[in-house]
């Protein structure tokens, strides 16, 4: 018998960091990497000089932020805008200019989006998002955000750009561990051919209802 596949909070953060290295690649077409090494940290804070946060609940709550340096947050929107076709004259070079945290909040939010369909995909877990906040933050702040965790996990995966700069990926959610059932009467449901109504639809027609 092949043994249970548990999946803990560094699966689920091995899920967000993919789905983030995707989506800034993508959009930016950006050789984006992360660090094998994972930070465990007390809690999750915005710092300078750019910080942006989403909020999630569902099958399990928690909270995600980014937390980049000027020079990174410049990078990765002047690399989107030109991905997008903008002229140079209408790109901006500072990070606290209204566009970019727009840019960066519109990213972090294709990224959870992304993480959300992974983990509906390889886990069958589903989670609900808050609006991505973007904010610049001084050097003088530091803030904490009260997401409600009950016996919160925190963890800080460091990232790079293509030029070698540096920005942090926080998550903070609560200890869960999920275990897989060797449940052979309930191999369809992770079909990825069915859209969830067709597998609801499967499940009642199973039941004769």
């Amino acid at each position: 018998m092949a043994a249970k596949k548990n999946k803990t909070t560094d699966d689920v953060l091995l899920i967000l960091c993919k789905s983030v290295k995707k989506i800034l690649s993508q959009t930016t077409m950006n050789d984006i990497q992360y660090s094998p090494m994972v930070q465990k940290i007390a809690k999750t804070c915005l710092k300078p000089d750019m910080g942006c946060f989403v909020l999630f609940e569902g099958a399990f709550s928690g909270l995600v932020i980014i937390n980049m340096s000027a020079g990174a947050a410049v990078e990765l929107y002047q690399a989107y805008m030109r991905q997008m076709g903008f002229p140079e004259e209408e790109i901006s070079d500072q990070h606290t200019a209204d566009d970019v945290g727009n840019v960066l909040g519109e990213l972090m939010n294709q990224m959870v989006g992304d993480f959300q369909g992974e983990l509906e995909h390889q886990l069958s877990l589903s989670i609900s998002q808050t609006q991505p906040r973007m904010l610049a933050v001084n050097k003088e702040l530091v803030l904490s955000i009260n997401a409600n965790i009950e016996r919160p996990q925190s963890r800080r995966v460091i990232f790079r750009t293509q030029s070698h700069k540096t920005f942090h990926l926080e998550m903070s959610m609560e200890r869960t561990e999920f275990i897989e059932l060797n449940d052979p009467d309930n191999q369809d449901y992770h079909d990825s051919n069915l859209s969830k109504d067709e597998q609801n639809q499967a499940f009642l027609d199973d039941l004769d209802i």
